[in-house]
């Protein structure tokens, strides 16, 4: 059996889009899925990554608002003395109750970028606020405004510390004030917001992606029934494409009815041209024949030899044409049970005193897909010949495959045919045994007529003694 499970398929396309879309380029469904889902997914990725980076700046923008509030609670409360600075108490339970979450820092530039501690909350238990090196010259370089970071604060807890640099009175050195708080629960809850968005958005493209796969599948609907009519006209169960379809794709099917008609004529005038060769040959070839018969003599024998093989060879070229054309012709259909059955009668018939028993088998639905003149010359050549080599019995049996074809099986108990001979046996003109009538060309016509078909034909040998021809042919749903 040849093996088809690639005919059809289109050309790969690059091996970029067959790793990152399944090889889509097999299905147009597949693509357009894969392609939707991919936008849906960086969409709504992007649209989560937004919503909660927008969440959490607004919230340290809020957190940043309270931070300025202290640090003005602050300079309300520092005093500048000879002595230094002090910083009156702030009424804020926070600030004063020790690691509370809530701290302040009254500093001075160390002339190196850093920030050196003067006064600091009860709530940071003699600690310092953590300054990230350089924050002296972002301070100087953005004076009297507040800048924000994130910092370890004295219990390993995150913070968020503001910090700005202001001038006081009865002071020439600026002084830093900082305030910072504890920013666990805002972390945690931009976290919480990140799972519900991100859960929500999951959810959504979930259901866009079962949107698409839907519209995708209702959409490319026309193109499934299509498909479905050209396979029907392909196997014979239909002539035309005969539904009506969107216009996108209505001029696509009568294009597809128009190629159609054409292959039908040109089979026509190939079945018309090969009738008019036929006629304009065989008629001299006859005259020949005839008039070489009357006559007597070497020359007449002569003629009247290779007019015979000049008719055998037109006969061989013209059928071959015709089951060519045949072959073309789309829509044809031929039950194979039906042929079996003309052939096994009338094949008894003549091999009536032989006593040949023929059985055969075959599904009332299996069809083949081509004429039935041509069916019948491959199978009545085939079992003709199994009847006249067979003892007493001649078994058929025919099948479908998975490949769209069919394999018919002929078998008979007689000698059988070497391994050797087989090949020979298939070739035109040669005969196995002379003793036995025939003129040799009957398995070369059925290889001729099967190999038009697009099938094939092997010999070997039987269970039952005998040869057994395993034939390959196309099949059309009945």
């Amino acid at each position: 059996m040849t093996d088809t499970a690639g005919e059809g398929e289109t050309a790969t396309e690059p091996k970029t889009w067959g790793r990152w879309f399944g090889r889509p380029g097999r299905s147009l469904t597949r693509r357009l899925i894969w392609l939707a889902a991919a936008w849906i997914v960086v969409a709504l990725a992007l649209t989560s990554w937004a919503l909660t980076s927008q969440y959490e700046e607004s919230t340290l923008r809020r957190l940043g608002f309270l931070l300025n509030q202290t640090i003005d609670e602050v300079v309300l409360a520092t005093t500048v003395t000879p002595d230094g600075v002090t910083v009156a108490e702030i009424k804020d339970s926070q600030t004063l109750r020790p690691l509370s979450g809530k701290y302040w820092a009254v500093g001075e530039l160390d002339g190196e970028g850093g920030v050196r501690t003067l006064a600091r909350s009860p709530s940071l238990a003699g600690e310092d606020l953590n300054v990230p090196p350089g924050l002296g010259n972002r301070l100087q370089g953005a004076f009297g405004e507040t800048i924000s970071y994130n910092a370890p604060g004295p219990i390993d807890k995150p913070l968020r510390v503001a910090a700005s640099l202001k001038t006081m009175p009865g002071r020439d050195a600026p002084l830093v004030l900082m305030a910072g708080v504890d920013r666990s629960m805002i972390d945690a809850d931009t976290r919480q917001f990140a799972t519900f968005t991100g859960t929500a958005l999951l959810i959504l493209g979930l259901g866009l992606v079962v949107a698409v796969f839907l519209q995708v599948q209702i959409g490319l609907r026309p193109l499934y029934s299509l498909r479905n009519e050209i396979a029907d006209v392909r196997k014979g169960k239909a002539a035309r494409i005969a539904r009506t379809y969107p216009l996108e794709i209505q001029p696509l099917a009568e294009q597809v009815n128009q190629l159609l008609d054409h292959n039908q004529e040109t089979v026509e005038r190939q079945r018309t041209h090969v009738g008019n060769l036929a006629h304009a040959l065989k008629t001299p070839l006859s005259v020949m024949l005839a008039e070489a018969g009357a006559q007597e003599g070497d020359l007449p024998d002569m003629v009247r030899k290779q007019t015979e093989v000049m008719k055998a060879q037109v006969d061989h070229h013209l059928r071959r044409a015709r089951a060519a054309a045949r072959a073309q012709s789309l829509g044809e259909r031929t039950p194979i049970a039906e042929v079996l059955d003309e052939m096994a009668v009338m094949l008894e018939r003549v091999f009536e005193e032989k006593g040949v028993e023929i059985d055969w088998r075959a599904p009332d639905e299996l069809g083949f897909r081509g004429e039935r003149q041509d069916l019948q010359e491959i199978l009545g050549n085939l079992m003709e010949n199994a009847c006249k080599w067979a003892k007493r019995r001649v078994r058929i049996s025919a099948g479908p495959t998975h490949l769209g074809q069919m394999i018919v099986v002929v078998e008979d108990d007689g000698p059988g045919l070497p391994e050797e001979q087989r090949a020979a046996a298939l070739q035109r003109g040669m005969r196995m045994d002379e003793t036995t009538p025939g003129s040799g060309l009957g398995l070369s016509i059925v290889v001729e007529l099967t190999r038009a078909y697009g099938g094939k034909i092997t010999l070997g040998d039987s269970d039952m003694g005998g040869l057994k021809v395993l034939l390959e042919l196309p099949t059309a749903e009945i």
